[in-house]
């Protein structure tokens, strides 16, 4: 992992699409590769050779994944869609909750608290010795559920085809029953599904670790911590100009739950927004307040400014 990137990429290769141009597997509804054989219960790695190559791979010509749904079923934060949609800021926060975004978000929270009775109140003793556990031995997922219940793959099936309501009842409900914290932004389409779909798990409003450190970023990230739920029935176009360190111009619409970011200003925009970029990254940042900006014309809008309050409420960072 390169550190110094973080929040950013911080990987330098993604092993999937490698899996997948190698033909070992084929990305399933759940976001992982699933092999013929094995399933995805696979562990994947890459080795990079600086060598010419006689023969190239090709892609197996089939998908092992079932669209059973199982996965839609156990996921307890609703990241993935029975459409096909992906929620990668709710997956991120709640099962990585103990790698390097939730563990940021923790260091922050201990910053924060008054006293250890104040940190008390706001961490379990649980939940410390699970962030403990996770410096000494290595993160843990805190729900790759997606993963235990998914049963293609031709050495995993046959539990599946043999009972299908036994393998719901012995392998989806125990994970769907459990009683465990679940970690959300707070009043994100994760928070809503956990309260709605699982109201026994204890819901707990965290911050994702996802933040912006430059204008390429929070263009980069809008597609991941976009709530598409919350933006159902919006139909606004966003002009944004950014100025100083990092100029650049960038069309943003969402109409009816979808997002596109495009490059330069495309059409008309409802709200056109001119920001100094290091004064708009302050702000994505919460490190200045968006009025002191505006007064001081180091952020200035041309629209209704509600707009640009309905703009983050589509967005979970």
């Amino acid at each position: 992992m390169e550190a110094s990137r973080f929040p950013g990429k911080t990987w330098v290769v993604s092993h999937k699409p490698v899996a997948v141009a190698a033909g070992l597997g084929q990305i399933g509804i759940h976001r992982n590769v699933i092999h013929p054989a094995f399933g995805n219960f696979i562990l994947l790695g890459t080795v990079l050779v600086g060598a010419p190559i006689t023969e190239a791979s090709q892609p197996i010509d089939y998908n092992p994944c079932l669209e059973c749904k199982l996965c839609v079923a156990a996921c307890p934060v609703g990241a993935i869609g029975a459409d096909g949609a992906f929620d990668f800021a709710a997956c991120f926060t709640h099962n990585y909750r103990e790698f390097m975004g939730g563990f940021s978000n923790w260091v922050e929270e201990i910053a924060d608290s008054k006293s250890a009775q104040d940190y008390r109140r706001r961490f379990t003793d649980g939940e410390t010795a699970s962030i403990w556990q996770s410096l000494a031995t290595g993160p843990n997922y805190k729900a790759a559920y997606c993963m235990a219940v998914c049963p293609a793959g031709e050495d995993v099936i046959a539990p599946f085809l043999a009972d299908r309501p036994g393998f719901l009842k012995d392998v989806v409900r125990p994970l769907q029953e459990k009683v465990e914290p679940v970690y959300v932004t707070p009043d994100s389409d994760a928070e809503q599904h956990v309260r709605k779909r699982f109201p026994h798990k204890p819901v707990r409003q965290v911050g994702s670790g996802i933040r912006a450190n430059s204008v390429e970023a929070f263009l980069s990230n809008l597609q991941i911590v976009f709530k598409r739920h919350r933006a159902k029935g919006l139909n606004l176009t966003y002009h944004f100009t950014f100025t100083g360190a990092e100029p650049a111009e960038a069309t943003i619409v969402i109409r009816d739950g979808a997002l596109s970011v495009e490059r330069g200003h495309m059409g008309t925009a409802d709200l056109h927004v001119t920001a100094d970029s290091a004064s708009w990254v302050q702000f994505l940042r919460r490190e200045s307040n968006i009025v002191w900006a505006l007064l001081r014309r180091r952020i200035r809008l041309r629209g209704p400014i509600r707009l640009l309050q309905r703009f983050g409420e589509c967005f979970a960072a």
